[in-house]
């Protein structure tokens, strides 16, 4: 018989890089910020680099397959497909261009939020109900803690963070607290160790990075702690 974490890996890799696979046609598609940065590459040449879709397919799947095995065939496996194919879109705009774009992170909050209360329909009675409250509480404390961290130090941290960090504070909120703790530690741990390292290395500018990556794979390792697979961050 298949291990349900393999069928739940292949389902969910297979459908997270069709999904990859659409990034260029989507970053293509996004509008320019106002006032336009002369500084900036546009979206459309972006999305032109060279067998971009193909990467795109390629690591979204990888992740979705390590998030579905690490899940197993549960209701909420649309999150992470979702997540994964996002991430990937989302991480290589803001790698290349310091945005997160508000046209990718403002309907995340109602498809992640809708593919959880959906999830929570299902799994009602089976502990449904508590993690859809627990995914709103901590929707509002993540966000509320990088909004304060913006705040103080805008400088540190750009807003398209603090919104980007409401929807992976509502993911990871379903799995429990524990995964919110590791996934937004994560981020922070690999933004300034990696960070700090890379801007030695002169990849990025010192004085200023784009820290939404790091959130992304900060996520990644929050989710895959709730399933049990990082067993030495216990």
């Amino acid at each position: 018989m298949i291990p349900e974490s393999l069928v739940a890996a292949l389902v969910c890799g297979a459908t997270a890089a069709a999904g990859g696979v659409q990034v260029p046609r989507l970053v293509s598609r996004l509008p320019e910020p106002t006032p336009t940065d002369t500084g900036k590459t546009p979206y459309a040449e972006l999305a032109e680099r060279p067998r971009l879709g193909w990467a795109c397919a390629i690591i979204a799947g990888g992740l979705a397959a390590a998030m579905g095995a690490s899940r197993g065939l549960s209701a909420d496996l649309p999150v992470w497909v979702f997540l994964a194919v996002l991430g990937v879109t989302l991480g290589f705009v803001d790698w290349r261009t310091q945005l997160l774009p508000a046209r990718l992170v403002a309907p995340a909050y109602v498809v992640v939020g809708g593919l959880l209360s959906a999830a929570s329909a299902i799994t009602w009675s089976d502990g449904g109900r508590e993690a859809l409250i627990r995914a709103g509480i901590s929707w509002g404390v993540v966000f509320g803690v990088y909004f304060v961290l913006w705040f103080v130090h805008p400088r540190g941290l750009g807003y398209g963070d603090v919104r980007l960090s409401g929807v992976l504070g509502m993911a990871l909120g379903w799995l429990g607290s524990e995964a919110v703790v590791v996934g937004t530690y994560a981020a922070f741990l690999l933004g300034a160790v990696l960070g700090g390292l890379l801007a030695l290395a002169r990849v990025v500018d010192r004085k200023g990075y784009p820290f939404g990556p790091f959130m992304l794979v900060g996520a990644f390792f929050g989710v895959l702690h709730a399933g049990g697979d990082l067993v030495f961050w216990r």
